[in-house]
């Protein structure tokens, strides 16, 4: 894989430029960006920008991240508070996800979406109301393991990190070995349009655009 600097300023202005250039596809006129990374990545900071970037574009965009779409505590901590299996495949509800984001995004779509779920913190619903985007809007959704669910992505970017520096970065150890799966399961660096090294916050790199479909 080749990789060639970048700051992420210029990657979000690129992607940006990129995704202003996508017509309206099979997934009617809304077009949805995913920023795929573990926590240690923080993908909501290259997201925000990306929304910002498109946001000077006049484009209208509605950002979300899957920590808002968490299922309940007595569904994660079903196995324990640490168990790595369950934090892979039953921490994040992705059925709420199609449902609530990307139904509303469908061809012939109200373009209505809840932009969050459940707080994670009070372990009750965060009651927050729709918010409409208009056609032409897009969606940035933002969070680990998003690949693989077939979620109908038109660019997706994928943050990655080594294994030393996915270690050294991550806050809950206990999580690693979900991350080890991922990486064996989904191969996201293989999956991903874009993939931007971030072992080095202050100093990434990219693989470029991809290539015309």
């Amino acid at each position: 894989m080749r990789l060639e600097p970048i700051t992420w300023e210029r990657l979000a202005d690129t992607l940006a430029a990129h995704v202003d250039g996508l017509g309206p596809g099979d997934g009617g006129p809304w077009l949805k960006i995913g920023v795929d990374g573990a926590p240690a990545s923080r993908p909501a900071e290259p997201a925000g920008l990306l929304a910002e970037a498109l946001r000077l574009r006049g484009r209208a965009v509605m950002t979300v991240g899957t920590d808002g779409f968490l299922r309940p505590a007595s569904l994660r901590y079903e196995y324990g508070k640490q168990d790595p299996d369950a934090y892979y495949s039953g921490w994040f509800d992705t059925g709420a996800l199609w449902r609530e984001v990307f139904g509303p995004l469908e061809p012939g779509g109200s373009g209505r979406v809840l932009p969050d779920l459940w707080d994670p913190v009070t372990d009750r619903a965060t009651r927050t109301p729709y918010a409409t985007l208009p056609p032409g809007g897009v969606l940035v959704l933002h969070g680990p393991f998003l690949l693989g669910h077939w979620f109908p992505f038109d660019l997706t970017v994928h943050l990655r990190l080594s294994p030393g520096a996915l270690a050294r970065r991550t806050e809950e150890p206990w999580t690693l070995p979900a991350f080890e799966r991922y990486e064996a399961e989904v191969t996201p660096s293989d999956t991903a349009d874009v993939v931007v090294r971030a072992d080095d916050p202050r100093h990434p790199a990219w693989t470029g655009l991809p290539r015309p479909r």
